[in-house]
């Protein structure tokens, strides 16, 4: 991403240098829609991610229910995530040995069963929080192959050329699922139950695996599987730590998704605790960062680059909304503040996960999204729990300003780091009378100073 001129231009990236490669910018926000394959996945998509969002907020409203802890729910959480910092890297090394369509069938009926069985109980009547906790922890289990199946899939369905565009549409399909999935939860919570939207959930996996079964194999891209072989897992890790603006960025995204996205603990304890309003205004809060997601994602659609500048900046941005709404005064003024904070963490989330997937070496990429995805979603059994201890002991607005606090903090220091890999130098000034900030090439002279 760019706002300066001759942004396109942009060299390609080595190991020291910060932004990843040029790509022509797209004709269109939903070019890679044409393709059918992936058209097929979209929409499937688009149902099972309803479905997800839906079972989120029945899963973490139930918790709270049955124990009326933060804790719990922080726990619960934990679980979910747990699997993926336990195993998440071994799944990697899977998904670059095994067919990508084959894996996702095989994870996406697992986690229809779990969402089936859930229902039933709580249908029934005899739903206990260690059953909530036992398909979390399975929930999870299965996410450790089908993270970086479906997020290396997406390059076989389109290439190389489109994959920009399909990364931030996939990122808006998530989040349009969570425009409908947490308003539709709180409806069916307060009217009929949470065991429905454990059952729609359960069911909506039935498009995601229809659109697998109907893909025509013949118009994937072709992608080099890794053969088995000794020393894989090691091999990820080097080719990673050789790698330095993979490694900033991984870092960056683990400390803003250990303490800065524990929103199912902040936001359930803020409509309950703080403002007194239940169910509603938790699926308001959850709806509301949605809006925000999905400008972001599709903003980002419409780029041609990823640049770790605005990842950095909009890295800054979203913690420090979180400082803000944290001391907010009103119910309104909080529900306002998800909006923007829901896009700047969307627009962090997209351009890491692009610059990673776009500059990294197909045969590698199921290990390196596994070693992204473990770190930014594995870091969650540490941040949830101790979000929700905060949060019980000390009060859920110093919990979020703690989170808020550093993942500002992270976004600064990794982007310092990542200025002096890339040999930059923060220059500060006016322009068209404002200020202008941003970080330029340093100067010939400035490079050979300490030489002198």
């Amino acid at each position: 991403m760019s706002t300066g001129p001759g942004a396109d231009s942009a060299p390609a990236p080595s190991p020291t240098t910060p932004d990843i490669p040029a790509v022509p910018r797209k004709s269109s926000m939903f070019s890679s829609l044409r393709i059918r394959n992936y058209r097929l996945f979209f929409v499937g998509q688009v149902v099972s991610n309803i479905g997800t969002w839906m079972q989120r907020i029945a899963q973490d409203w139930l918790v709270l229910s049955l124990t009326g802890s933060a804790t719990a729910v922080g726990f619960t959480t934990a679980l979910q995530f747990l699997p993926m910092l336990l195993f998440g890297l071994y799944g990697g090394v899977l998904v670059d040995r095994l067919p990508k369509r084959r894996a996702l069938l095989f994870t996406q009926t697992a986690m229809a069963l779990t969402g089936v069985a859930l229902a039933v109980l709580t249908l029934s009547g005899h739903v206990q929080v260690w059953h909530v906790y036992l398909a979390a922890f399975a929930v999870g289990l299965a996410t450790v192959v089908d993270n970086p199946a479906r997020q290396s899939f997406v390059s076989e369905m389109v290439g190389p050329a489109q994959l920009q565009n399909a990364v931030s549409l996939n990122s808006a399909n998530f989040q349009s699922a969570r425009l409908i999935g947490p308003a539709v939860a709180g409806l069916m919570i307060t009217g009929v139950g949470t065991g429905w939207a454990f059952l729609f959930n359960g069911l909506s996996f039935v498009a995601t695996i229809g659109g697998l079964l109907l893909m025509r194999a013949r118009e994937l891209h072709v992608v080099e599987r890794s053969p088995r072989g000794k020393g894989q897992l090691r091999e990820g890790l080097r080719y990673v730590a050789g790698r330095p603006d993979l490694t900033w960025t991984i870092v960056l995204v683990g400390f803003i998704g250990t303490f800065g996205f524990n929103f199912p603990v902040y936001l359930s304890a803020f409509a309950d605790d703080v403002f007194h309003a239940g169910a509603g205004a938790y699926s308001l809060f959850n709806t509301l960062m949605a809006v925000g997601s999905l400008a972001g994602a599709l903003l980002a659609a419409r780029r041609g680059t990823a640049r770790m500048r605005v990842m950095i900046a909009a890295a800054v941005a979203f913690g420090g909304l979180e400082l803000v709404a944290a001391v907010a005064p009103s119910l309104w003024l909080f529900a306002l503040i998800m909006a923007p904070i829901g896009m700047f963490g969307m627009t962090v989330n997209v351009t890491a996960n692009t610059s990673v997937q776009m500059s990294t070496d197909p045969v590698m990429r199921g290990r390196v999204l596994s070693l992204y995805m473990m770190v930014f979603m594995g870091g969650t059994p540490i941040g949830a729990p101790i979000a929700g201890w905060v949060t019980d002991a000390y009060g859920v607005r110093a919990g979020l300003a703690v989170g808020g606090a550093i993942a500002t903090a992270a976004a600064v220091v990794v982007g310092l780091v990542l200025a002096r890999i890339g040999n930059l130098r923060l220059s500060i000034g006016w322009h068209r009378g404002h200020p202008h900030v941003r970080f330029v090439p340093r100067e010939a002279q400035e490079q050979l100073a300490p030489a002198a």
